[in-house]
């Protein structure tokens, strides 16, 4: 598959595309220090000094390295596939050669952090569920209090990603804090539909 670089990150990388291979492999080296220390900016500086750019030019084009390895990461690419989805770049093959041995000298280290960094939430397996109704007590001869209790089961996928472990909830509710739940939850269900959410959603799916 090839990846979808935005317009902002194209512009971001576009300033290494007339460099020579030797600042390619110098900016590559920022990358990699920003992964592993965070961001230089004196390095930055010197860099932006040297190239007669302004700082946020260097920053700018930092990120989009680390974006465009991350993204490659996130998805896997092939040598074919990732120097496709770069060839609109403007980068030639030297270029395109050095950027992915960037991308391949780091792939397993930033494939461990992604996968550190997921969020691995609860999600909905199964659910049961049963009515009862409470007719009396010492207090009151003459009542009906209708409940309804849940077994909700939530599957967590386990670390090593072979399998998952379950987990059971015993949940006890009165009829109208149900319906309340129920309209809530349709609510989110129709807002995730809306055009905002996906937008959101697609935004999310880009990181």
């Amino acid at each position: 598959m090839l990846i979808s670089l935005r317009t902002d990150h194209k512009e971001h990388l576009s300033l290494l595309t007339s460099q020579s291979v030797q600042v390619l492999i110098d900016f590559c080296k920022l990358a990699i220090d920003f992964l592993q220390k965070g961001p230089n900016l004196k390095l930055y500086a010197a860099a932006a000094e040297k190239l007669s750019v302004e700082l946020d030019t260097v920053q700018n084009c930092i990120h989009g390295l680390v974006h465009l390895l991350l993204l490659s990461c996130k998805h896997k690419l092939s040598e074919a596939d990732f120097k496709d989805s770069i060839l609109t770049l403007g980068f030639n093959s030297d270029q395109q050669s050095i950027l992915y041995k960037f991308y391949e000298s780091k792939k397993s280290e930033v494939e461990q952090i992604i996968y550190k960094l997921r969020v691995n939430e609860p999600h909905y397996h199964d659910l049961d569920w049963r009515f009862e109704v409470q007719v009396a007590s010492r207090a009151l001869l003459h009542q009906v209090t209708p409940l309804i209790t849940l077994d909700l089961v939530l599957k967590t996928l386990k670390n090593d990603g072979s399998s998952y472990d379950m987990e059971h909830l015993l949940l006890q509710t009165d009829v109208t804090n149900l319906l309340h739940i129920t309209q809530e939850l349709e609510k989110a269900l129709t807002e995730s539909r809306s055009r905002h959410s996906r937008k959101i959603q697609r935004a999310l799916n880009n990181l």
